[in-house]
């Protein structure tokens, strides 16, 4: 048997080894509910990821809702692409980053009235999907009750699904979370003085 033979054997049985594993794995997965999904790190990428599911639910068919805090002021493509997508209702809080509005009283308000729409869908069995981008800012600088938030998140309908995004995702937010994936930040364009690209950063 050559060496190519030989490598081509084993790479077959450990591929055949690997295949058993996953599908035991994948056999011992019987629970069916709605997931909670936490994107935090101080890496790019965790609204992309959220949207990018949002567009995987809206080709199922399945109905989503949209509430991003602290956005607004740009015109980014997401929203542009779901805004008046029949599947999806889509909210923005509509102030900007907190450092363009410096008014905390403001910015309080508008995450309260935001948050009402949140709450909103949250608590309706016919959306399938909730995406909650930019939330865990809202309960780090306390402009939302965590308490409120958190009971809302567990007392959603059984078969819904979450994605909140932003970073330093609160220890109470992560203990609820079916998955947890932190976006690592080992180099961003914009740190060399690199200007945002539309499309990539908006």
């Amino acid at each position: 048997m050559s060496t190519q033979d030989d490598r081509n054997a084993r790479h077959k049985k450990a591929m055949q080894r690997k295949k058993a594993l996953v599908d035991e794995r994948i056999a011992a997965a019987t629970i069916d509910k709605g997931l909670m999904v936490v994107l935090t790190g101080n890496g790019k990428g965790k609204s992309s990821s959220a949207f990018g599911m949002l567009a995987r639910s809206v080709g199922h068919g399945l109905r989503c809702g949209v509430v991003q805090f602290i956005k607004g002021q740009w015109e980014c493509g997401e929203q542009m692409m779901f805004k008046d997508h029949p599947m999806v209702e889509f909210h923005v809080m509509n102030t900007g980053f907190t450092w363009e509005t410096q008014d905390r009283d403001k910015d309080i308000e508008a995450a309260r009235a935001t948050w009402l729409h949140a709450a909103s869908l949250l608590r309706d069995p016919q959306v399938q999907v909730v995406i909650l981008d930019e939330l865990t800012y809202m309960l780090t600088y306390g402009y939302l009750d965590s308490t409120e938030v958190l009971q809302a998140l567990a007392s959603r309908p059984s078969h819904q699904h979450v994605i909140v995004t932003g970073r330093n995702a609160s220890d109470g937010l992560m203990d609820m979370a079916d998955t947890v994936s932190e976006v690592k930040d080992i180099k961003h364009a914009f740190n060399n003085g690199v200007k945002v690209q539309k499309g990539i950063d908006y």
